[in-house]
Parts: C-alpha cells; structure tokens; sequence
C-alpha cells in the first residue's frame, strides 16, 4: 500500500492520477459511438488537464505543509479502477468503467479533504471531488440513455 510522508507526495499521486484520468478520456473519445459522447470525453480530458494544472502549480508554488500523520493510511486501492479503456471494448463497457474511474476520483479527493488541516487545501480537493462527481453523473446518463433505454 502506498503511504504518503508529504503533501508532495499526495500533490505527485494526484497529478499522476489527473494524467491517467487525460489518458483514459482520450482513448475513449477514440472509441466513442456517437458524437456528442466523443465531445465529452474531448471535454473531460480537457477538464482533467485542468485539475493536473492546479495540482501542479500547487506544488510547485509549495505553499502547502502537512503533518506526517496525517497522511499515512490512505488505503489507496480503495481509488483505484485499474482496468483500461480498449479499442475493442463495447460503448456499455467504456461508460461502465468511466462511472467507476470517476467514483473512485471522487473517493479519493474526499478522504484527501478529510486528511488535510489546510482549509485552502481541503477546499481544493472537494471542489476535485465535485467535479469527479460531476463527470459520473453525465456518464450514468448517457448509460440510462444509451444502453439501458436499447436494452
């Protein structure tokens, strides 16, 4: 499990998570059935380089200190969804695993909030965890719309 001993080491996990979140967005708007869904993914990866950014200039303006308890049980795999978008997957497949990516971001940046004395870092992470929020909610839509209204 991965233990964090700074708040660079949250901010480097975070980013890293941001870049896989741009990563994962852009091969689904690869495989993406319609266009407005290929315009949301497009959308979210540009989202997702926004919050990297933040956290970014966050670090490097390296405002921010946390005490080394705070951070230390995290339960990481509890935030990860370690399946990856494939050009072979079906549309149902893709938006099933984006809600899940999603929740898991969501989860994340929550008990991040929760971790960290900082009242301009706790609002960091929840406003993250909103958006998070924010982009599961459009995914189950598009589920409800696309794929359980076919079945």
């Amino acid at each position: 499990m991965k233990e964090f001993n700074s708040i660079d080491d949250i901010l480097d996990f975070a980013i890293n998570a941001e870049q896989d979140a741009v990563d994962f967005y852009n091969q689904l708007s690869e495989v993406a059935k319609t266009k407005d869904m290929k315009t949301t993914f497009v959308q979210f990866a540009q989202e997702e380089i926004g919050h990297k950014t933040r956290l970014t200039k966050i670090k490097k303006e390296g405002i921010f200190q946390l005490e080394k308890q705070e951070i230390a049980d995290l339960k990481i795999a509890d935030y990860i969804v370690s399946a990856k978008a494939s050009p072979d997957m079906s549309y149902q497949d893709a938006l099933v695993l984006a809600m899940k990516k999603e929740k898991a971001a969501f989860k994340l940046y929550l008990e991040l909030s929760s971790r960290v004395k900082n009242a301009q870092m706790k609002d960091l992470f929840l406003s993250l965890a909103q958006e998070e929020s924010k982009h599961k909610l459009r995914f189950e839509i598009e589920y409800d719309e696309f794929v359980l209204r076919e079945n």
